[in-house]
């Protein structure tokens, strides 16, 4: 490997250790209903977003809910010894992408056949912290 690309690889790995990331794909629930779940909790602070999604009637907030649960242990695996109180870890970004689609066949009347598409989707969920300033 040549030396420019050797010192771009270490750059990428370091920025990688301060990001917090969880992703959950090929998730059985149309990207569209999941991304109403997003929205509610794009940007808002951990505590806050895991009430929300506790509380919240939809399915696809209990896969969120969990999937979140997951990025707040993969932010404590790189950051032992500090505390998640003291932290003020935030959603950074919730992506929703499609997933694949499994494509079915409804008997329909007169001899024809409509066709069901079962979509999936793929979330990335990112934590960021807040650093708070500190005034002297």
């Amino acid at each position: 490997m040549g030396a420019r690309k050797r010192l771009r690889s270490e750059k990428t790995k370091e920025a990688r250790k301060s990001l917090y990331i969880a992703k959950l794909n090929n998730c059985p629930t149309s990207p569209r209903k999941m991304r109403l779940v997003a929205d509610m909790i794009r940007g808002e602070n951990v505590e806050i977003a895991l009430h929300v999604l506790e509380h919240s009637p939809q399915q696809a907030a209990g896969r969120m809910r969990k999937l979140l649960l997951s990025a707040i242990a993969n932010w404590q695996a790189k950051n032992e010894g500090v505390r998640l109180e003291d932290s003020n870890l935030f959603i950074e970004t919730v992506m929703v992408d499609g997933g694949r689609v499994l494509k079915r066949v409804r008997p329909a009347p007169q001899g024809r056949a409509f066709r069901i598409r079962k979509r999936s989707n793929h979330v990335t969920l990112t934590l960021g912290s807040r650093v708070q300033s500190i005034e002297s």
